[in-house]
C-alpha cells in the first residue's frame, strides 16, 4: 500500500485525485498524523509541497525519508518532498529570484524508470535543490531549475521540483511511480 504524506499543498487533493485515478491501494496522512502511524503498513510513499515551511513537518518527513532507505522502499519526494529530500541525503536548497508557476519545459538527460524523453510539468515554488549531495543522480532540468528530476544512486527514491499531479505528463510519472 501507499502512504501520501499531506504536508498541506494546496495541490494536495489533486495528487490524492491522481493516485486514486491509478487504481493504486493507497492511505493518506496528515505529516503531523505519521508519528502513530505503523510505517511497515506501507510498501511506498509520496511526499507532497507543502504551503509554509514547520519544524516538525521536516523531522517527520526527513525520518520518513530515512525509513524508507532503511526498509529499501520506493519513496517520491515532489516539491518540497523532493527539497527535504535533497536536505536529508547531503543536498542544499536555495531562495529563487523570482517564483515559478505554471507549466514549464523540462529536459531529460538520462534514460530513467519515471519519464521518457522530454516533458512539460507544473511548477509552484520559490526555493529551488541547489546542490545534490553525492549519491543523486540528476536526470532532468529546466531553464531555471537545474535539478528537477533526480534518483538516489540505485534506489527507487526520486525527487522532483514540481508537481506531478498537475499535468499529463507528470501524471504519467506519477503512474510509472507506482509500478516500481
Amino acid at each position: 500500500m501507499l502512504l501520501v504524506v499531506d504536508n498541506g499543498s494546496v495541490y494536495t487533493p489533486s495528487l490524492v485525485n491522481s493516485i486514486q485515478e491509478l487504481d493504486v491501494p493507497f492511505e493518506s496522512h496528515v505529516y503531523s498524523e505519521i508519528p502513530s502511524v505503523d510505517l511497515e503498513r506501507y510498501s511506498s510513499v509520496i511526499l507532497s509541497g507543502r504551503r509554509k515551511n514547520d519544524a516538525a513537518m521536516n523531522a517527520t518527513n526527513s525520518g520518513l525519508i530515512k525509513h524508507a532507505l532503511e526498509k529499501d522502499k520506493p519513496l517520491l519526494g515532489i516539491c518540497y518532498g523532493a527539497e527535504i529530500l535533497a536536505l536529508t541525503l547531503g543536498g542544499t536548497i536555495q531562495k529563487m529570484a523570482s517564483s515559478r508557476h505554471g507549466l514549464y519545459n523540462v529536459t531529460v538527460t538520462k534514460e530513467n524508470p519515471l519519464c521518457n524523453g522530454n516533458i512539460r510539468a507544473f511548477e509552484s515554488h520559490s526555493y529551488m535543490i541547489s546542490k545534490l549531495g553525492s549519491d543523486f543522480v540528476p536526470f532532468g532540468h529546466s531553464n531555471e531549475c537545474k535539478f528537477e528530476i533526480f534518483q538516489y544512486g540505485t534506489k527507487k527514491i526520486f525527487g522532483t521540483q514540481f508537481h506531478p499531479e498537475m499535468s499529463p505528463d507528470g501524471k504519467l510519472l506519477l503512474k510509472k511511480f507506482s509500478l516500481v
